[in-house]
């Protein structure tokens, strides 16, 4: 592999610094704006090289010492060596520039920056438990490793995986597991006050293997957690945001001021912005592929007291014969984005508000390229930083029928 010298000039989305070599653009990790770096191409790709850094010839002044020692290892984190502040700097940067590059939209307002504590924020993890000839062992998932994974894990998940690593190192040594892949999570609320119910055979296994004795490992099939002044119902396999301290206030983001009387919240999940949409209008439909969070979001709005209609159907296919009025259109796509036929129809339909909430800014840019050419206009923008120490960002775009 080549050796380059190259000078960083600004951090892109995905965790990189940028630089140019002769025609070639240079993608390298951990690194700052202004930095030099001497750097090792790792892969080479069309007119692209990606390399790791192997000497800073010189630093930033913003460079810090990061807090895990695997940190330029593990892959988990991107931004450890970046102060907290300024890691929300880079990122509004960030997401101004991909929507620039990619969509074309030159936003030149405020971006609203929501964010809480950097450190413990995670509220979900999962441990996979696999075997290897005779030996047992146990990885964690969500990009941790052992040593440091307490971290970004809540106080509560932190214990639970270091018991949970002490009971498979138990394991090892004789105790009964199935051979075949095992994955339990370990969820907590904001509040730490989670319980689980409705356990199925795989947790009695586990129990019986002695991993039910992991204090804050709750293996049941649903977790109720608390937020925004309700209480959600989540699966084990359904998705919820994952940050503790910013759950609600991401809700209050994507949905607070909007009234009317008909919402449509598109990729609805367990209902966490469906619920407070159904108290302000007079009907609110939820709409999801995922039979688990369908049948989570209906005892979540029984539980709640509040009427919410919940259609278990592909987006796409909803949306193709959906013709009535509404007043408000939400949605929260998964990475993907909306693609273009869910804006297409979209346009079609014409809710005079439409809010989206996206955790990609690359597909974000392309969807609200398409909806800003069918007649719609950026109200605001918010950054929120679920996913402090990496690159990951949320988005809420408030848009108006102009």
């Amino acid at each position: 592999m080549s050796i380059i010298d190259v000078e960083i000039e600004k951090l892109v989305y995905g965790g990189a610094g940028l630089a140019r070599l002769d025609g070639q653009t240079a993608l390298i990790p951990y690194v700052l704006p202004g930095e030099q770096v001497t750097a090792e191409v790792v892969r080479e790709s069309a007119r692209v090289l990606h390399g790791k850094p192997v000497i800073r010839q010189a630093q930033s002044k913003l460079r810090v010492p990061s807090k895990c020692p695997i940190f330029l290892d593990c892959g988990g984190c991107h931004y450890q060596h970046i102060p907290y502040e300024a890691q929300l700097e880079f990122k509004v940067e960030i997401l101004r520039e991909t929507l620039a590059r990619l969509g074309k939209i030159e936003w030149t307002g405020e971006i609203e920056t929501i964010s809480a504590e950097p450190w413990g924020y995670r509220n979900r993890t999962q441990l996979r438990i696999f075997k290897r000839g005779r030996r047992r062992g146990w990885v964690p998932g969500s990009g941790f490793t052992p040593a440091r994974a307490g971290d970004r894990l809540s106080d509560q998940l932190a214990q639970a995986q270091r018991g949970a690593r002490a009971c498979a190192s138990w394991c090892a040594t004789g105790a009964s597991l199935p051979s075949s892949t095992r994955w339990s999570y370990l969820p907590t609320s904001r509040t730490s006050s989670s319980t689980s119910s409705r356990p199925t055979s795989r947790s009695r296994s586990a129990s019986s293997s002695g991993w039910g004795a992991i204090d804050g490992l709750l293996p049941g099939e649903y977790l109720d957690y608390p937020s925004g002044g309700d209480v959600f119902r989540v699966g084990s396999r359904s998705f919820f945001q994952v940050n503790r301290f910013l759950t609600d206030r991401l809700a209050q983001a994507a949905v607070s001021g909007y009234e009317g009387k008909t919402a449509l919240d598109l990729y609805s999940g367990v209902g966490l912005l469906t619920l407070p949409l159904a108290r302000k209008f007079e009907e609110t439909i939820g709409v999801d592929s995922s039979g688990a969070a369908v049948r989570s979001l209906q005892f979540n709005a029984e539980r709640a007291g509040v009427e919410a209609k919940v259609v278990h159907l592909n987006v796409n296919e909803y949306l193709r014969s959906f013709d009535q009025p509404v007043d408000l259109i939400v949605a929260d796509p998964p990475r993907a984005g909306l693609g273009a036929d869910v804006v297409e129809d979209l346009v079609r339909i014409g809710a005079p508000q439409l809010s989206l909430v996206s955790c990609d800014p690359s597909t974000l840019a392309r969807d609200l390229r398409k909806l800003l050419v069918g007649g719609y206009a950026i109200e605001s923008i918010a950054m929120a930083d679920l996913f402090p120490q990496t690159y990951h960002l949320e988005t809420v775009v408030r848009l108006a029928r102009s």
